[in-house]
């Protein structure tokens, strides 16, 4: 493992260690109990016990997760590129996204059960109404910010502006859009979540609800591990899909370092 790489996974590695290990001698030292906050190692026991019920339900929130997660990203893109190459568009529909943005997910959730029933499309929408909004913003971002330069010399060496638009503003806006995908990745998790404690029979926001009222905090606890490590899998998908279509240099601009 190269030196970068270790430099890169051991703080955040070390200092959840020790988060851990507080969190252990506090439980014990202090005897609090399981119903009130259970101990890491208790935790760690009701994964184990559980460890089949908790895998099923993961899958069904992954599911949800990736079907909202996908829809954003194939709705996001052309929306976006639509409000940044048509001013018209930009002035009749930005507005309406971003003012859509200040109603809460969790009243849209209802509304979705009323219309669509209690199956697997709620969730998703859902996820989709969460999710494609950093995707749209990060995208217009990018689009807009395409050097003025690189495009007078596109036109100058007689370039239409669709080979315009597909040679040097998409390549330009790539790390934005890959940076918005990111964002929306754990979103995307969020609203599955958010819409199986309105209605599910399934997924981990329906377990934490049955382990709640059945006051199994460490299996709550441990669904909430599970979500935690279902949005880091996500992310990390889409970190590796950046790097095989990214090339290093434009990886390079969007970490903010000096390209090589």
């Amino acid at each position: 493992m190269k030196a970068a790489t270790l430099g890169t996974v051991l703080p955040p590695l070390a200092a959840l260690l020790v988060l851990v290990a507080l969190w252990q001698a506090s439980t014990d030292v202090f005897a609090i109990p399981d119903y009130i906050l259970p101990s890491p190692l208790a935790i760690a026991e009701a994964v184990v016990a559980n460890w089949p019920l908790l895998l099923k339900q993961s899958w069904a929130t992954f599911v949800e997760s990736m079907l909202g997660f996908g829809l954003g990203i194939v709705v996001g893109i052309p929306l976006a590129v639509l409000i940044a190459c048509s001013p018209a568009a930009e002035k009749t529909f930005y507005p309406l996204l971003v003012a859509s943005q200040s109603v809460p997910k969790v009243a849209l959730a209802p509304i979705f059960v009323v219309w669509f029933g209690f199956g697997l499309l709620p969730k998703v929408l859902i996820a989709f109404s969460i999710a494609f909004f950093p995707v749209v913003v990060n995208t217009v971002v990018g689009l807009q910010r395409t050097p003025p330069d690189m495009i007078r010399l596109m036109r100058a060496l007689g370039s239409s502006p669709l080979e315009t638009f597909w040679r040097v503003r998409i390549p330009m806006a790539s790390p934005f859009i890959f940076a918005g995908i990111k964002i929306s990745s754990a979103f995307a998790v969020v609203g599955a979540i958010v819409g199986e404690f309105i209605a599910a029979e399934q997924g981990l926001g329906y377990l934490q609800l049955v382990a709640n009222n059945n006051l199994q905090i460490p299996l709550l606890f441990a669904c909430l591990l599970m979500l935690s490590v279902l949005g880091a899998v996500i992310y990390y998908l889409v970190v590796l899909v950046e790097r095989l279509i990214l090339p290093a240099p434009l990886r390079a601009l969007q970490n903010g370092e000096p390209g090589q």
